[in-house]
């Protein structure tokens, strides 16, 4: 079984920018947004992929959650046949992967109903498993479902009331 170790937080300026790798525009729809059960369908440029994931497991405060997470290639016009099946709400962004203290870095800009809202991720090996913070990373929203891309596709980032503030408060 597959399992990802992720976490989330919001991006407070483009610094990031610089460090840039790789570059993918995306778009993903959802077959099932039940939380207990993720089925997601996603275009990455040229290359297409089904996803299942599952309800995260608990975890300690500052920890990152482990979900269940089974992912495979599929032929692009599927994917693209599927995406027209999929729920109303589909997520465009691009993602930008950037290195830093040997870590990588996913940031997602996101396009469309979610336009304004920046995103950075990290996969870790373990849910506790230290790492350097980037100058650019504000406050942490790992279990903030809102931010959930699957929660984006059904209530998007621009008809939140109130867009929540980015830095993390002062120690």
């Amino acid at each position: 079984m597959g399992v990802e170790i992720e976490r989330k937080f919001l991006v407070i300026d483009d610094s990031w920018k610089a460090a840039v790798v790789s570059s993918h525009s995306i778009a993903q729809g959802y077959l099932s947004r039940d939380p207990d059960r993720t089925v997601r369908i996603r275009r990455q440029d040229d290359q297409a992929f089904i996803t299942i994931k599952g309800a995260p497991a608990p975890a300690k405060p500052g920890d990152a959650p482990s979900v269940p997470e089974f992912e495979y290639a599929i032929p692009a016009d599927d994917a693209d046949r599927l995406l027209a099946l999929c729920l109303p709400g589909t997520i465009l962004k691009t993602r930008h992967r950037v290195a830093h203290a040997g870590h990588t870095w996913e940031i997602d800009v996101f396009d469309g109903d979610n336009a304004g809202l920046i995103v950075a991720e990290i996969e870790l090996r373990a849910a506790d498993e230290a790492f350097v913070p980037p100058p650019w990373l504000g406050l942490e929203v790992t279990h903030d479902r809102r931010y959930a891309n699957a929660a984006l596709a059904q209530k998007p980032y621009g008809n939140w009331d109130k867009p929540p503030v980015t830095k993390p408060p002062e120690p």
